[in-house]
């Protein structure tokens, strides 16, 4: 009778300490990259101090030109969309341990696939044909594209992140090849391109928005290999495979197919970013893809500890850098490259604050007094 009454007592406060420990846990991945923000901004500011500008002005037009306005968060979510996606091709395979830094090579690649692949539709099919027949298009040359990294490096032993970056430049050249020569258009003497897409298959705006339907298929991909990646036998293989790849093995797992598998999901977000970057920015395809969304998506994957529904909100914070951009130039006359100088800064010290995990009792739901 007396273990009766007193189990469900002794019950309460077990569940309620495990929650807060998995909370304390789990506030060092919010705590530590925001320590590592506040440190870059703060060697930022001495960087343009030393520059003669003024680091309250900078973080101003920062703030009025990624958030402050309507037209500013327009701006911001159109670059959100394609760096959600990046970010996804750096996060899935992260889980297996692999360092892919190739994203921006399959969305070029890809943008340019969708491109070709809709010219010859244009003069029959309907817009409900080509705009699938591009998609899916991009999305399996993506895929292939890193797919090919992932056999690389299983069945090769090839360095994955050597193999993604030289790929990178292989898509480069494949694009600059084609736009310059056979699939040039011949009535645009200003720029390579191919020939446009037309008005019709371009992709639409969310209503509300004033934002393309990219951001929206960023949105719903990130939810979704969330939880694919947390809540399935296939998301907690990846993980065994990436603490332990022996460990893995020998528990029977199949390391190769996990590898391919991943880096295949991982190549199709970024087909689908280059799909919606001609289909809803460009119109065709030139050497405007190479917007180095790819490079960006590496360090918002990094914030988001490659947490793929964590990336949606970094990947709005480094929109709004990039949509302010502009007007900081513009303002303080500081070159459009000074962002990349901050978000090469906040890369630098993330790296650094990898140390820091696990080193604060504050954290450990297991420390004393």
């Amino acid at each position: 009778m007396t273990e009766t009454t007193q189990s469900p007592g002794l019950a309460a406060p077990s569940a309620l300490g495990e929650w807060i420990g998995g909370m304390r846990r789990s506030a060092e991945f919010i705590v530590i990259p925001l320590f590592a923000l506040i440190v870059s901004a703060s060697l930022f500011s001495l960087f343009l101090l030393a520059l003669g500008k003024s680091p309250q002005t900078f973080f101003e037009l920062l703030w009025r030109g990624g958030f402050g306005t309507e037209f500013s968060w327009q701006n911001t979510l159109v670059r959100t969309a394609p760096l959600i996606l990046t970010a996804l091709c750096v996060a899935i395979p992260a889980r297996l341990g692999l360092v892919i830094i190739g994203g921006e090579g399959a969305l070029v690649l890809s943008g340019f696939t969708a491109a070709v692949v809709a010219l010859p539709l244009l003069s029959w099919a309907p817009p409900f044909v080509v705009m699938p027949v591009m998609l899916l298009t991009a999305a399996i040359t993506g895929a292939l594209w890193i797919g090919a990294v992932g056999a690389l490096r299983h069945y090769r032993g090839i360095n994955e992140t050597i193999a993604s970056l030289l790929m990178f430049y292989i898509a480069v050249s494949i694009l600059n090849f084609f736009v310059e020569g056979v699939l040039r258009d011949p009535s645009d003497p200003n720029k390579p391109s191919t020939a446009p897409i037309g008005p019709a298959n371009m992709v639409g705006e969310i209503p509300g928005l004033h934002v393309h339907w990219g951001l929206a298929f960023g949105v719903v991909i990130a939810i979704v290999l969330g939880i694919v990646m947390s809540r399935t036998t296939f998301g907690f293989a990846a993980r065994v495979t990436g603490g332990n790849v022996r460990a893995a093995r020998a528990q029977g797992l199949p390391v190769g197919t996990l590898m391919v598998s991943a880096t295949m999901i991982a190549g199709a977000c970024a087909g689908v970013a280059g799909y919606f970057e001609v289909a809803a920015i460009l119109g065709k395809a030139n050497g405007s893809l190479i917007a180095g969304y790819g490079f960006t998506g590496i360090l918002v994957s990094f914030l988001a500890r490659h947490n793929p529904i964590a990336i949606v909100p970094v990947a709005v914070l480094f929109g709004g850098l990039a949509a302010a951009g502009g007007l900081i130039q513009r303002r303080m006359g500081l070159p459009d490259a000074t962002v990349q100088v901050l978000q090469g800064l906040i890369f630098v010290v993330l790296l650094v604050s990898e140390t820091l995990y696990g080193r604060f009792r504050l954290f450990d739901p297991e420390a004393r007094g």
